[in-house]
């Protein structure tokens, strides 16, 4: 009996080696896996979902040996359109402890929130954590209410373009590299060569584009007073009264003030649900709990442009570098 077993055994490990069988192990929940919702608190009908926004802001999803992780806007994005289905939605609170991350990411959360609010009319809170710069402010501009806990750190109005270089070690190296091109600009921004004066004056523009953008938005959503327009559009960083006394956001207050806030800007019953939406459930889950799979790694104060190499590495320019 044993030595059938064994020879059981034996035939199976020689065919997974052979590759005609590929085993589907799934040891952990991701991308994958649908989102449930978990109450918080509270009881009734009527709920409040908290979303927890967490790291740099990237499109781009994650593929381990183990799990899968969705980007934070397909996260986030995931989230919105589940709450619009559920008529019981009231109003939606997100915590914001971002860096910031690509341009292109930061619009896109910017227009899925501001479309979710023109469609629900669901009332939206964007409650600003640790850091809650540059793209973490952009996405927070649709909410009817911002907020920033006593401790935050805000504002970074501005875009930042990094590049690469690497020809003068190249160069100390005796290592070179040899381009064809279509077109005397098709590699701009290569990190093998001095840009030219034009190109750095294209990029420049790009900048200052982007730049402009994410002001006008400020502007537009933001009562924002004239004097003090000079010293935002400088990309500074503000603790969390200064940023209010600036009119970048509304209030100053702790994450359960928001909650309460939420509650009387949507009308809401006082016993009214907290819920969020998660693929694992937790013990003695609460609304500190930040661990969405769109979390990413550590936080820094400000943006290097460095959030995620491989993602800044690819052509033509690096996007999380570029933070809005």
């Amino acid at each position: 009996m044993t030595r059938n077993i064994f020879v059981l055994m034996a035939g199976i490990l020689i065919i997974l080696t052979a590759g005609c069988v590929s085993p589907n192990v799934k040891l952990f929940t991701d991308a994958t896996d649908p989102l449930q919702e978990f109450t918080l608190e509270g009881e009734g009908r009527e709920k409040i979902l908290l979303i927890p926004v967490k790291g740099v802001i990237s499109d781009h999803g994650r593929k381990g040996m183990l799990r899968t992780e969705p980007s934070m806007v397909q996260d986030i994005v995931s989230q919105l359109r589940l709450a619009e289905k559920d008529s019981h939605v009231k109003a939606v609170i997100m915590t914001i402890d971002s860096p910031g991350g690509s341009v292109t990411a930061s619009d896109l959360l910017y227009h899925e929130i501001l479309a979710f609010k023109e469609r629900t009319g669901v009332t939206v809170t964007a409650v600003l954590m640790n850091i809650a710069t540059s793209g973490g402010y952009y996405m927070a501009l649709p909410a009817d209410l911002i907020m920033a806990h006593p401790t935050s750190v805000t504002g970074s109005i501005g875009v930042v373009f990094l590049r690469p270089k690497v020809y003068g070690l190249m160069d100390k190296i005796g290592v070179a590299v040899s381009v064809n091109t279509s077109g005397e600009n098709k590699d701009m921004g290569s990190p093998f060569r001095e840009a030219t004066e034009t190109e750095v004056a294209i990029f420049q523009n790009l900048t200052d584009r982007l730049g402009t953008r994410f002001i006008d938005l400020v502007v537009k959503h933001r009562r924002i007073d004239p004097e003090k327009f000079t010293d935002i559009s400088s990309a500074r960083i503000y603790l969390a009264e200064e940023a209010r006394d600036c009119g970048l956001i509304d209030e100053v207050g702790y994450l359960s003030d928001a909650v309460d806030r939420t509650r009387r800007l949507a009308v809401l019953p006082e016993k009214s649900r907290l819920v969020v939406y998660r693929r694992d459930e937790y013990p003695d889950d609460n609304i500190y709990n930040t661990q969405a799979l769109s979390s990413r790694g550590r936080l820094q104060l400000v943006d290097l442009g460095f959030p995620d190499l491989a993602v800044s590495l690819k052509p033509p320019f690096p996007p999380p570098g570029t933070t809005v």
